[in-house]
């Protein structure tokens, strides 16, 4: 399975037991409508099949998994800290009205003050928020996604219009 043919749901945080259990944290937001009969891990840029002998779902976006062949402390040790994805036909659908901050990776960033930012490359959620990822002047500039910045979101044109608090950019480009 190729890295395009998969989605990504989450990460093993830690091992738990000595019998080969992990747990895992879950970044795709629905988590609890998928289906783990097998997983991908992303060993070394490869996705690797582990097939899932058990997964307990729990409320705060983990769940604990045993795989298939993975009996002991020591076998689940390469696991740790690596991404795990699902074939992307697993993949919920959603309703068309849905939107996510996630969606706007690909978007184009302007802001009313200063201009076009550049294109959005990462959207990664944090536990307070929001944050994007924009290449600006040749450096990697982050700012949060929040209601109280964006002024609007134009789906067809792929541009969002912001308006960040002043002095936000200059962090990144003072030298």
């Amino acid at each position: 399975m190729k890295h395009e043919e998969a989605f990504y749901v989450g990460y093993v945080t830690k091992t738990r037991g000595l019998k080969g259990e992990v747990q895992v944290f879950f970044e795709f937001d629905d988590y609890e409508k998928l289906e783990f009969d097998i997983v991908f891990a992303d060993m070394n840029g490869k996705l690797v099949p582990y097939f899932v002998a058990s997964a307990k779902l729990q409320v705060n976006k983990t769940g604990y998994f045993n795989f298939d062949d993975v009996d002991h402390i020591d076998k689940a040790q390469p696991l740790l800290k690596k991404k795990l994805y699902l074939p992307i036909a697993q993949k919920p659908e959603r309703d068309e009205d849905e939107f996510f901050y996630t969606d706007l990776k690909g978007f184009t960033a302007v802001d009313e003050k200063l201009g076009e930012l550049g294109e959005i490359l990462e959207v990664n959620e944090y536990p307070q928020q929001f944050v994007a990822t924009v290449m600006y002047k040749e450096t990697e500039i982050l700012f949060p996604l929040n209601e109280d910045f964006i002024v609007e979101i134009d789906d067809e044109e792929k541009v969002l219009t912001l308006d960040l608090p002043e002095g936000l950019l200059d962090v990144y480009l003072e030298k």
